[in-house]
């Protein structure tokens, strides 16, 4: 049984093969395991899209990076319409609480990206911080803005 989360249903197609659950993730185009992570990503990306109106041609799923000469991979990122970064969205599976150090992973995965708005979720809790890198300070916000057309970075 999927776990119910604090997030809107979706209409998913689920498949199962050899007695794994897989899902076709509608921005990569294919078929994907279904691991408790993924089912936050994949809801995530549905209220992004269809509550916050973010374009889906503007979402990057399991982008790579290096930090510190070690590959790592951010599992959300949206663009502005300009390419430009905009949000950074780091998923969690439900069992995982939201702590400083998951926070601290989303901040150093940014320290590549340099984005200005971050979200960290495990599909129960979800929390929101703008970063002003100029002044070096983040303040928590209660929810993400829409997306607009003419949002910058």
């Amino acid at each position: 049984m999927l776990q119910p989360l604090n997030l809107p249903p979706h209409p998913f197609k689920l498949t199962e093969r050899d007695g794994q659950l897989f899902l076709f993730d509608e921005i990569r185009k294919k078929e994907i395991l279904l691991t408790p992570e993924e089912w936050v990503r994949q809801h995530f990306i549905q209220y992004l899209i269809k509550e916050k109106n973010y374009p889906r041609s503007l979402i990057k799923l399991e982008g790579g990076l290096k930090l510190n000469g070690q590959p790592k991979r951010t599992d959300i990122v949206l663009f502005n319409n300009k390419g430009e970064k905009i949000l950074l969205v780091e998923c969690k599976a439900p069992s995982v609480k939201i702590t400083q150090q998951v926070f601290d992973q989303v901040a150093r995965y940014n320290w590549v990206h340099r984005v200005p708005l971050l979200a960290v979720t495990n599909g129960l809790e979800h929390y929101y911080c703008k970063i002003d890198f100029d002044n070096e300070r983040f303040d928590f916000i209660p929810e993400l803005e829409p997306y607009t057309s003419n949002q910058a970075s």
